[in-house]
């Protein structure tokens, strides 16, 4: 019998039911409040005033009116690179002990994220959270007994002066409690190896020594980790090797893109949790069976604000026009897409995150992330949003019966001078290109009217060529990095999408 992991499901039990829900509009003022309280003696309090917004009648109104909108480049530009250059006190009090390197989905350089001491409690705090979500999903006690595989980026961080440097994947198991790296794995050894294929290489030589009961990352990289697994130790799938893996918790991105291809490496299901763990912070997770939704964690360190997912109110690099109107927790509509702004602990103040969410139930206060601001196909009019072409792709799996975890998109004239849509769809499976661009025209045409309007005018068609997934995490490798935090860009600008044709066609 599970001793142990009884005695740990029956405290986490206890803790959830005597945990009562609060008001999250409440919760949300106050978080406000205290980021204000403790943020008006640095330079952005002091410029923007936050002594005068913590006296307003109305203090959330009087925030959005004097703080503006802020993307990566313009907070690291106007304030966050003031840290490096030896300033203190400049987003929030003191300097920041790590910086998150984020490369996102776009370009080689690396976005430097403050994380601060208060972000990394707030993150651990949100951690706890999702352990004691587990109460809900009926988990046998033995899952508490058993190890956690977490695939992030390596946790050998670099020294930049005052402060260390790496992904915040990395930053955040550099950190973990004494009491858990005993359920940790690969373990410290291994997480430390900077190069993902060779990290990777040592999970599968020791990974018939661990008992994994729960994997935890972003879904393409753990795809390849299981694969690794899977080749290396020459068996079908990887429960004949982690026998009791009962648990993902999925993170970063949508899942469902990648649900099928996950499943074929199962040997039998799998309760896939997702968790929405940014570079910013732990903004949401899971906390019931039966949906892909996220909670959004209300009472942790971070303001949400939510600007309604509109063409006429992104820029072209998708960041927000300056009349771009907010609305806050309680005047938010369920099934509309909104762009996520974040005021959080580690100084971020309004920012763009960069992705797009929607409430799929107001009253529960869960999300589901639906794409990227800069993932937004409107070259043509076609307004065509990440969840659009994330359903047309599951549309098509279901119909050919195929798989394809992986796509790009691109809108450009052909040699005819029109304008198609040309996709790269990642699947090894045998299925004809033109059969798959007469259906996935048609999903999108059913799926979403501007795109249908456009197919009438100046968009022609749709093209599509068939890849072996591997050539995207190739792409990613040969631009950025493998592993941890990256996310394969859905869709490219022209001269990206030239760059990543002549890429694949070498292979």
């Amino acid at each position: 019998m599970a001793i142990f992991g009884s005695l740990i499901k029956s405290l986490i039990e206890i803790k959830e039911n005597f945990t009562s829900e609060e008001d999250a509009v409440k919760q949300q003022e106050e978080v406000l409040r205290e980021l204000l309280k403790k943020a008006q003696d640095t330079a952005f309090g002091k410029h923007y005033h936050f002594e005068e917004i913590l006296e307003a009648e109305n203090m959330q109104k009087a925030f959005a009116e004097k703080v503006p909108y802020f993307d990566y480049n313009k907070i690291a530009s106007q304030w966050w690179d003031r840290y490096h250059e030896g300033e203190e006190d400049v987003t929030w009090p003191g300097k920041p002990p790590y910086f998150a390197l984020s490369s996102g989905t776009t370009g080689k350089t690396s976005k430097r994220i403050p994380v601060t001491q208060d972000m990394l409690d707030a993150i651990r705090s949100a951690g706890i959270k999702q352990v004691s979500a587990l109460s809900n999903f009926d988990l046998p006690a033995d899952f508490f007994e058993k190890e956690i595989m977490m695939l992030g980026s390596s946790t050998d961080l670099h020294k930049e002066g005052d402060h260390e440097e790496g992904e915040i994947s990395g930053i955040s198991a550099s950190n973990i409690p004494f009491w858990f790296r005993s359920y940790y794995k690969p373990g410290e050894e291994i997480a430390k190896i900077d190069e993902w294929d060779e990290r990777v290489q040592k999970i599968a030589e020791n990974a018939k020594n661990w008992d994994i009961g729960a994997l935890s990352g972003i879904p393409s990289w753990m795809e390849l980790m299981l694969k690794k697994v899977i080749e290396y130790h020459k068996v079908s799938n990887i429960h004949e090797i982690w026998p009791n893996l009962q648990v993902y918790a999925s993170g970063g991105v949508a899942f469902e893109p990648y649900e099928k291809s996950f499943d074929a490496l199962m040997g039998k299901p799998v309760q896939v949790i997702d968790t929405y763990l940014a570079s910013e912070g732990f903004l949401a997770l899971q906390n019931r069976p039966d949906t892909h939704s996220m909670k959004l964690i209300t009472d942790n360190g971070i303001y949400f604000e939510f600007v309604p997912f509109k063409p006429e109110y992104i820029n072209e690099d998708g960041s927000l026009t300056d009349d771009a109107p907010v609305v806050h927790l309680n005047e938010v509509e369920e099934e509309i897409d909104y762009v996520l702004l974040i005021s959080t602990v580690s100084g971020a103040w309004r920012y763009i995150i960069g992705d797009t969410i929607k409430f799929t139930d107001k009253e529960k206060l869960e999300i589901r992330i639906t794409g990227r601001t800069k993932f937004f196909l409107n070259v043509v009019g076609s307004q065509l949003s990440v969840n659009k072409m994330n359903d047309a792709v599951q549309e098509l799996e279901e119909e050919f019966d195929i798989k394809v975890p992986e796509f790009v998109v691109c809108a450009k004239r052909a040699e005819d001078g029109e304008y198609y849509h040309f996709w790269y769809l990642g699947t090894t499976d045998d299925a004809n290109p033109e059969k798959l661009a007469e259906a996935l025209d048609r999903n999108l045409k059913n799926a979403n009217k501007n795109y249908s309007v456009a197919r009438s005018k100046a968009l022609k068609g749709v093209k599509v060529h068939t890849v072996d997934p591997d050539i995207f995490h190739d792409w990613n490798g040969e631009n950025k990095k493998k592993g941890g935090q990256v996310k394969m860009e859905k869709v490219m600008k022209e001269d990206k999408f030239k760059e990543f044709e002549e890429f694949v066609a070498k292979r």
